[in-house]
């Protein structure tokens, strides 16, 4: 099958038929980042209150979950501070922790965002300290784990790392199990620099782990978003036994997951079907010695290397205009009816980047009805004035 794209024609590959495994992963945590579903007919105009499909939002992270796969929900994927309003959110971390409930634990299947992001004022750290707890309630009231996001109120309220200890320090108290913290770079939100006190990053990764080890009962793991895979694994080997390492890093999450990462990741909502393959052959690999571990090793790498140039390419400069490129690929698969983002963000990436985007995922064997992507890419083409 052909198609025209920019820059030439494209011979589509044969589809590729993944297996849906039979439960999750054994050796790794790994959470898939979920976008939500814009209601197309809604008005999601920018600066408008979003207006979100509710079916095809929950009936997504059914394929997530179907996959073996848990679901981080209401964080940057699904555009928290970039479109997703505070009362969609309340009602996206409700549904999404009713339905998991079909699929067992929902404290184990989905865990969801607690910000600040619904008191812009918040100024000094008793109200940004108030604002997380109100957020963290809303979660634990639903049932669903707790992700405590990077905060753009305490970014500029906070004079140094003290302060970020302090806040923390009130909100890991107020937790009723373990939760996730999440460093998210400034390459994903420009706002958020100097995070953690300081904009050298061997000094905030210090005050960092000085916060973790003060309180390891209180930290399931650590989400961390920087794309340095060197910092990465060095913070790995620092945290305290029994905190687990979610790699945030979408360039170079197959060797940070082989080397012993556990894994919450953005480009996981678009590629699930691989992903779930590679996980099952290094839970294998993890059980097997001799030639049979590097046989299985190979074939993990085998199924996520072609991915990594279409999450590099989804995640390219600027990093934060991502959400395009992941909704873009959920229109082409059917999960979705329409191109369409909250925040109009459907128009962040252009028709060239969309065009390789296309090219990539083919390549990769993560465009399940080949004949619906080209009719799809096709009309957006043609909308286009191709």
């Amino acid at each position: 099958m052909r198609i025209d794209l920019p820059g030439g024609a494209y011979e589509l590959r044969e589809p590729v038929t993944w297996p849906v495994p039979d439960g999750p992963a054994a050796s790794r945590v790994v959470y898939a980042a979920a976008h939500v579903v814009a209601d197309p007919l809604g008005d999601n105009t920018p600066g408008s209150p979003a207006a979100v499909d509710w079916d095809a939002t929950l009936r997504f992270r059914r394929h997530l979950w179907s996959h073996g796969l848990r679901v981080a929900d209401a964080m940057d994927t699904a555009q928290r501070n970039m479109g997703l309003d505070w009362a969609a959110t309340k009602e996206l971390i409700r549904r999404s922790a009713e339905e998991a409930r079909a699929f067992g634990d929902p404290a184990e299947l989905v865990a969801c965002g607690a910000g600040t992001d619904h008191a812009p004022g918040a100024d000094d750290l008793k109200a940004i300290t108030a604002a997380y707890a109100e957020q963290i309630e809303t979660v634990q009231a639903a049932g669903a784990g707790v992700i405590v996001m990077a905060s753009r109120q305490l970014a500029r309220a906070a004079a140094g790392p003290e302060d970020y200890h302090q806040v923390y320090g009130e909100l890991l108290g107020l937790a009723e199990r373990p939760v996730i913290l999440h460093w998210l770079g400034e390459m994903f939100d420009p706002q958020l620099a100097g995070y953690w006190g300081s904009r050298d990053v061997a000094e905030a990764t210090r005050a960092f782990l000085e916060l973790i080890h003060a309180h390891p009962d209180k930290v399931d793991g650590v989400k961390v978003s920087l794309l340095d895979e060197e910092h990465e694994v060095g913070l790995r080997a620092a945290l305290p036994e029994g905190v687990r390492l979610y790699t945030g890093d979408d360039f170079n999450y197959p060797s940070l997951i082989k080397s012993g990462s556990h894994a919450l990741l953005g480009i996981f909502d678009a590629i699930a079907p691989a992903a779930a393959a590679a996980l099952r052959a290094l839970d294998a690999a993890e059980a097997a010695t001799g030639e049979e571990r590097e046989r299985l090793l190979a074939r993990y790498d085998e199924i996520l290397e072609p991915t990594v140039p279409l999450s590099r390419k989804i995640f390219e400069t600027p990093t934060y205009h991502y959400k395009t490129g992941i909704v873009f690929l959920a229109w082409l698969n059917g999960h979705q009816d329409a191109f369409a983002m909250v925040n109009g963000a459907q128009s962040a990436r252009s028709l060239t980047h969309l065009s390789e985007v296309f090219r990539l995922a083919d390549r990769a064997g993560l465009l399940a009805y080949p004949e619906l992507a080209v009719r799809r890419m096709t009309a957006l083409l043609a909308v286009n004035g191709r």
